[in-house]
């Protein structure tokens, strides 16, 4: 406690300290300031209350200027003799019972008082009897103002988590039905995967790749079902914000997004959101071809059995995202220019690699003179375009040996962008994942938050039944108490010679 006190009473000292509003608060409230005639004065009353009974009982008058302490010394006297239930006889006991007079007694008047006493007992009562009923400690702000607003605070609280709860709830089911979805897509490019080895093993015959594009083709549908896949409230998934619009219809070179970019943010708590879903732009378009850095096709025109092979990014600082070609001069040797600049030459043999500027590209066959492939930064395809390229490749047919090799450096190039799709779908699978454990995580807080919510609501407001029936017994008893004095001082008329 801070020295600015110390000429205070060690008692008081602890309430100067407190706040101006709080201070004011207690000077105004009443108080009893002991005094020596006070304390005359209740010292004969405790006579007076210990008295045996008699036919004429002695009596003390207290004579004072009006604001000199009478009525203080009375409610004093009455304070340290309170009410109490005697539980053996059923009996509320009340060893004081002040009434205080008016200076022009009257008996009208005081019957007033008296009813208005008992009209008081019995709102008392009905208050109980509807706290029982509830099961509440109070209905109305007026019976318990501060619970009341803790209580309305706490209400507004859990409203707000059980909001985010249902916003949460409805996000995990978008991303659970988006998580369900991808799994089949990833399970289909699989299956797309391999018809494209088969169709390019050297086994296959016209009319088995026939086959596989026929199966290509079913896939492609299995594909476009997913993509347009709905909700529980007929939403479409990966349309983005444009919820009603089904995002993809088939083209002849693949299919048309018809949705937007957007991504639907859900508040799961205060400062804390999550996207319930991804556009299909992201997830079905935006695929990256080749191997992903960049891309390596044959000249359409090649007349060798150069076939692409794996193509990797040996050292990523030394590649600078250039465009190039691989022209060979003669069987076996080869120039890579970029634009009309040489930018590297050497020879090839079956199964080689051809490095340069931070690139390899691995070649089987012989390409012939002439012969050229391309290599350019990855651009982006759709799923669906990669289906249908596989599609017409297969479909296309081998009349020669040329033709065969361009085959096989279509279904190369089909693998790669395959993969790349898995990958991406891959990628955005994860995210979901991600996702969906911020939400449990988020679940988990929110819950144990509503509970404790819900503990402080019913600390404050649910009712202790058995105090209150307990209470509503002596209530009773008191009004029944009261009902009697009444109905005995009807035919009393003292105050008829005051």
């Amino acid at each position: 406690m801070s020295d600015e006190f110390d000429h205070l009473f060690p008692a008081v000292r602890p309430i100067a300290a407190l706040g101006a509003e709080e201070r004011v608060r207690r000077i105004r409230a009443d108080r009893w300031v002991d005094y020596p005639l006070a304390r005359e004065a209740l010292a004969k009353l405790e006579e007076l209350i210990a008295f045996p009974p008699r036919a004429r009982m002695p009596n003390l008058l207290v004579v004072g200027a009006s604001g000199m302490g009478k009525t203080m010394i009375v409610e004093k006297f009455a304070r340290d003799h309170p009410g109490y239930y005697d539980a053996a006889n059923g009996l509320e006991r009340i060893p004081v019972v002040v009434v205080q007079m008016v200076s022009g007694p009257d008996e009208a008047r005081f019957y007033k008082r008296l009813l208005a006493a008992i009209g008081a007992l019995e709102s008392n009562i009905s208050q109980q009897q509807n706290q029982i009923s509830s099961g509440l400690s109070f209905t109305t702000a007026s019976e318990n103002p501060t619970a009341a607003g803790s209580v309305n605070n706490y209400t507004q609280a859990l409203a707000q988590s059980e909001q985010f709860g249902t916003n949460a709830t409805s996000a995990q089911t978008n991303l659970n039905t988006e998580d369900n979805a991808l799994t089949e897509v990833q399970s289909l490019l699989q299956s797309l995967r391999s018809l494209a080895l088969e169709a390019n093993s050297g086994t296959a015959s016209n009319t088995d790749r026939t086959a596989i594009a026929t199966q290509a083709v079913q896939i492609q549908n299995s594909l476009l079902s997913l993509a347009n896949t709905q909700n529980g409230n007929g939403e479409y998934i990966f349309s983005g914000f444009a919820a009603q619009t089904q995002p993809f219809t088939l083209t002849a070179g693949g299919a048309a997004y018809n949705g937007d970019q957007g991504r639907r943010q859900i508040q799961i708590a205060a400062g804390q959101t999550v996207a319930d879903g991804d556009n299909g732009n992201t997830v079905f378009n935006q695929i990256k071809t080749g191997n992903g850095t960049f891309t390596v096709s044959a000249n359409a025109g090649n007349s060798g059995s150069g076939i692409l092979g794996a193509t990797t990014v040996s050292n990523p600082a030394a590649y600078d995202g250039g465009t190039y070609s691989i022209n060979f001069t003669a069987p076996g040797t080869y120039n890579v220019m970029e634009g009309a600049t040489l930018v590297s030459s050497g020879t090839y043999t079956d199964g080689g690699t051809i490095a340069f500027n931070g690139v390899q590209v691995t070649l089987s066959g012989q390409p012939a003179t002439g012969d050229s492939f391309s290599l350019a930064p990855s651009g982006t395809q759709s799923i669906f375009s990669t289906v249908q390229n596989l599609v017409t490749a297969l479909q296309t047919g081998v009349t020669s040996p040329a033709s065969e090799v361009s085959l096989n450096n279509s279904l190369s190039g089909s693998i790669n962008n395959i993969d790349q799709a898995l990958q991406n779908t891959s990628d955005v699978q994860a995210s979901v994942g991600g996702r969906l454990n911020s939400i449990t995580t988020q679940q988990s807080v929110a819950t144990s938050q509503q509970t404790q919510l819900q503990t402080s609501i019913s600390q404050l407001q649910s009712l202790d039944f058995a105090s209150a029936i307990t209470t509503l017994d002596q209530q009773n008893t008191t009004l029944s108490a009261a009902l009697q004095a009444y109905t005995q001082t009807q035919g009393l008329s003292l105050f008829k010679y005051l």
